[in-house]
């Protein structure tokens, strides 16, 4: 089973994120920062934070289906907010998005928030709210949970807080109630935190093994990210033996985060 875990940009960079997933078709993708507006005037809406402006994707969700036509996507919104076509507001979906191969079964799975709950009223001030998603999936000879978050962004940095620890713990309780015994297991996401982070070390609890240091990685972040912190995105597996490959994706550059993609031997 491959498994790729990526946080879109809302796709920023749609037409090379469209084409490398859909000629790369990972069994499972697990996607951040997706936009899901489809009633949208046109193909591309802007986000404004302040300074912070961003192209993005008006039906990223769609996009990404299209380019996954063999899948199912699963959307889990985390906020409801207004991105912009010009000088008018467009009212949009925002969160995360699994997508399934169709020949695998979901057996089991939930959804629910590490960082705060549901915001239908804009997507308020930082650190907002944030979500997760966990499966549990039936491959033909075994199973495989599959779990993933955005973690939380807090204008201070990425250090250990409180509310870090938190939807750690929340994240990890989240991936045991949907797992059963004997599963093999995978937590992933952007967690916007750094390699020594707490959130690592509550995730590893569990008995994984954290994939992009222990393949001492340089980062996770492509060129289009200007910060110097180049780690956000992590990989957790419960058993190293059925861990066929591992990479941080570095070409081709489909959002300012690089795509971890992992292949799991069969059970």
């Amino acid at each position: 089973m491959r498994i790729m875990c990526l946080n879109g940009w809302g796709g920023t960079l749609h037409a090379a994120l469209a084409d490398y997933v859909g000629t790369e078709r990972p069994d499972v993708l697990c996607l951040q920062e997706v936009i899901h507006c489809p009633d949208a005037p046109g193909d591309w809406l802007e986000y404004r934070d302040g300074d912070h402006v961003l192209p993005q994707r008006a039906d990223f969700l769609g996009d990404v289906a299209a380019a996954l036509p063999e899948h199912r996507a699963i959307f889990c919104p985390a906020a409801r907010g207004m991105l912009w076509d010009g000088a008018a507001p467009v009212v949009s979906l925002w969160g995360l998005a699994s997508f399934v191969h169709r020949d695998l079964v979901v057996v089991g799975q939930a959804q629910g928030f590490v960082h705060g709950s549901f915001a239908p009223d804009g997507f308020g001030d930082h650190p907002r709210s944030r979500n997760a998603h966990a499966m549990r999936l039936w491959d033909g000879a075994g199973f495989v949970t599959v779990a993933h978050m955005h973690g939380l962004r807090d204008l201070a940095g990425k250090m250990d807080t409180p509310a870090r620890r938190d939807q750690a713990e929340r994240f990890a309780a989240l991936a045991r109630g949907v797992a059963g015994e004997g599963d093999a297991r995978v937590l992933c996401g952007d967690f916007n935190v750094g390699p020594e982070s707490e959130t690592l070390a509550i995730l590893s609890r569990d008995g994984l093994t954290e994939q992009v240091t222990a393949h001492a990685e340089a980062g996770t972040r492509t060129s289009h990210y200007r910060k110097p912190m180049r780690f956000a995105d992590y990989m957790l597996v419960n058993d190293a033996a059925r861990v066929q490959d591992f990479r941080v994706v570095r070409s081709p550059e489909v959002s300012d985060h690089c795509p971890l993609l992992l292949t799991l031997r069969a059970a």
